[in-house]
């Protein structure tokens, strides 16, 4: 039989890249006290207000069909925040709703990409980009996110990439899985590039609400970029919810115009109840939100004191989200090599930096989701490995 060039494009995409993750499930499925810093979601169940809601528009019958658009209150609600935060007008028609920021992402890209096109990241980058850009049919182009400037984007280093088949300019700040946030100067200086160059520019928002040193930033904010911005969220992050799939996408109008139909053909809508949780939820201050940018803040610190500097390892505190990065070049093991011994011979699961993008080759990635004694465990584990490596390069 016969298949769509997408699947071929797709086939296998990403799986060598979560090795160390199967691999720690195994170990803890036959037994093995494994502690797993692999994966980045909220250690904090979601609000139990939030839940409230959600059951209460159950039991009042809103169970049935949505929109393709989004149902009207979770729209007001997004708006409401949107205008805010932009100081312009953001009415419905600038909105889309979606099952997460992962459903935005793809979809928002099908509408703008397709073969023969150029799509640049940042690299490192999140994981599923890849996934993402190769299935509107385009390549994807790395910009390096260099760590002598914090992993953020330089306007410079964009521009060399740029070709005549680019045409958009994928973002994320802040950032995973660095934790860098870009300030509104780079991004202005970014987005003149884009300006320059009539580039498309889709702004992954998701780790907004997670930041620790700095303020937040967005294209979509600046009125010279706003008519080429996407901005795509959702509350999994912001609000600890990540199993109610809620998200959007905010653009142009003509865009989300022209998306709609697309959305319609594979979704037709979301759930009404969720979308009443969500409402309520973009409603008032996200106490989920306070509360992990606390935990994972101190998380950090306790990390970066015990590793940073320990047998050649450096480690910095991000300036947002859940994860920590550790440079072990010093152990002349590779992100791929630590981290498979580091999980064999003292039971703790991280993520290699590998996994991540070239420009992240020696790293760890530690999530700051975990239990402060676990993160502890951890540490003592990395610490032992690194020591008895550098014992052996000075033996």
């Amino acid at each position: 039989m016969r298949y769509a060039s997408v699947t071929n494009r797709l086939a296998g995409l990403g799986s060598d890249k979560w090795a160390v993750h199967m691999r720690a499930r195994e170990m803890k499925h036959a037994g093995e006290d494994v502690i797993e810093l692999t994966i980045g979601e909220p250690d904090i169940p979601t609000p139990n207000d939030m839940i409230d809601v959600a059951e209460r528009s159950m039991r009042a019958g809103r169970t049935g069909y949505s929109n393709g658009r989004g149902e009207p209150a979770v729209l007001a609600a997004l708006s409401a925040k949107y205008t805010a935060r932009t100081g312009r007008p953001i009415d419905a028609e600038h909105i889309m709703c979606f099952p997460g920021t992962q459903t935005a992402l793809s979809l928002v890209m099908l509408g703008i990409a397709e073969e023969g096109d150029e799509i640049i990241t940042g690299d490192p980058l999140y994981a599923t980009y890849d996934g993402v850009v190769r299935a509107t049919g385009a390549m994807r182009v790395s910009v390096p996110l260099r760590p002598e400037k914090g992993f953020r984007m330089q306007a410079a280093d964009l521009e060399k990439v740029i070709t005549p088949r680019t045409k958009v300019l994928l973002l994320n700040t802040p950032h995973n899985p660095t934790g860098a946030v870009l300030s509104a100067r780079e991004i202005a200086e970014i987005g003149e590039v884009c300006r320059k160059h009539n580039l498309w520019i889709v702004s992954d928002e998701v780790y907004e609400q997670l930041i620790f040193d700095g303020t937040f930033a967005s294209p979509l904010d600046q009125p010279e970029l706003a008519d080429r911005t996407v901005a795509v969220s959702s509350i999994s992050k912001s609000h600890a919810a990540p199993g109610f799939r809620s998200g959007w996408c905010v653009g142009p109008k003509d865009f989300t115009r022209r998306l709609l139909p697309l959305s319609e053909s594979m979704l037709f809508g979301g759930q009404p109840f969720i979308a009443d949780m969500t409402a309520y939820a973009l409603g008032q201050p996200s106490a989920a939100a306070s509360t992990m940018r606390e935990s994972y803040l101190r998380r950090a610190r306790s990390i970066a004191n015990r590793l940073d500097g320990v047998a050649g390892i450096d480690c910095k505190i991000p300036q947002a989200g859940m994860f920590i990065l550790a440079d072990i070049h010093a152990t002349g093991l590779s992100g791929d090599e630590f981290a498979m011994r580091l999980l064999e011979e003292e039971l703790v699961a991280v993520m290699p930096g590998e996994s991540f993008g070239e420009n992240l080759a020696g790293y760890l990635r530690l999530s700051l989701s975990v239990a402060d004694d676990k993160i502890d465990a951890a540490c003592a584990g990395i610490v032992r490995l690194a020591s008895r490596l550098q014992k052996r390069k000075s033996a």
